[in-house]
């Protein structure tokens, strides 16, 4: 009997019915110039309507991969803390999304850290809100998703990224590495874009020592530091020579808000 992952945050982050759903991507995945076949991204996973704009554009501007590594935080603290789902699938609005489940097998084998676990991404919505997008620019593509939690060892990061990059380039299918975070929360939108420009500027180098640091030195909280430092890892072991920042907002220029803002950047790591 297969083993399917229910949505957590269908109808909360994102609509809950299908149409609706379909019409929102329609609104955010916008194509625009000549698309690139990308070994990475870092997308937000805010509710759509305050970052569906800015996945958007990432998912509008990249060749559909075959299937797709997405790799989010932990923000509840549950289960194992570097966690692959051990479902056959994960359903949203538009269907089932099958894990590629060789790919999966071949992480668990190479990684001293990855474990299988279905609790800790039960509740997790970091990489469910990237799975619409997904299905709707290439509905039969596949997902691996892994949860990591930010112990204050990074090494775990790193190796992660190691042998993420070390098993895809074994491999002859186009696979993308996604990294699921927002960046600065609840600070003045002057503040946040500061300090995300920072963020950002390190990322863009793919140099993920200077991403940690900048983030720890400027006190920048970003929730997925740990996916975006293991993402950039993999991608630099397949090739990745720099980022390119496709959009940068804030909820703020939703909500009307200022003051207490959450950032969101859409990046692609490509190798020209």
């Amino acid at each position: 009997m297969k083993k399917i992952r229910k949505p957590s945050v269908s109808g909360y982050f994102y609509p809950g019915d299908k149409n609706k759903l379909v019409d929102n991507l329609k609104q955010y995945i916008v194509a625009e110039g000549e698309k690139i076949s990308a070994i990475g991204a870092i997308c937000p996973h805010a509710g759509y309507i305050y970052s569906g704009k800015t996945a958007g554009k990432v998912y509008g501007k990249i060749i559909p991969p075959e299937t797709v590594i997405i790799v989010g935080p932990n923000h509840h603290g549950y289960g194992e803390p570097y966690a692959i789902d051990e479902n056959d699938y994960w359903e949203t609005p538009l269907g089932l999304v099958e894990i590629d489940n060789e790919i999966r097998k071949q992480l668990l084998a190479h990684s001293r850290y990855l474990q299988t676990d279905s609790t800790a991404h039960m509740a997790e919505h970091s990489i469910e809100v990237q799975v619409p997008f997904l299905q709707y620019i290439k509905p039969d593509v596949k997902i691996v998703p892994v949860v990591l939690s930010s112990y204050h060892d990074a090494n775990p990061w790193y190796e992660i990224g190691y042998t993420i990059g070390l098993v895809l380039s074994e491999c002859k299918t186009h696979i993308m590495v996604i990294a699921s975070s927002d960046f600065t929360h609840y600070e003045p939108a002057e503040d946040a874009e500061k300090k995300d420009k920072l963020a950002i500027g390190a990322i863009l180098q793919l140099d993920a020592d200077n991403f940690l640091t900048t983030v720890s030195k400027n006190d920048i909280s970003i929730c997925g530091f740990v996916p975006i430092v293991t993402v950039i890892t993999a991608a630099k072991v397949l090739g990745a020579r720099k980022g390119i920042l496709v959009d940068y907002s804030h909820s703020g220029q939703v909500s009307g808000d200022f003051q207490q803002v959450v950032g969101y950047a859409g990046i692609i790591l490509d190798k020209d």
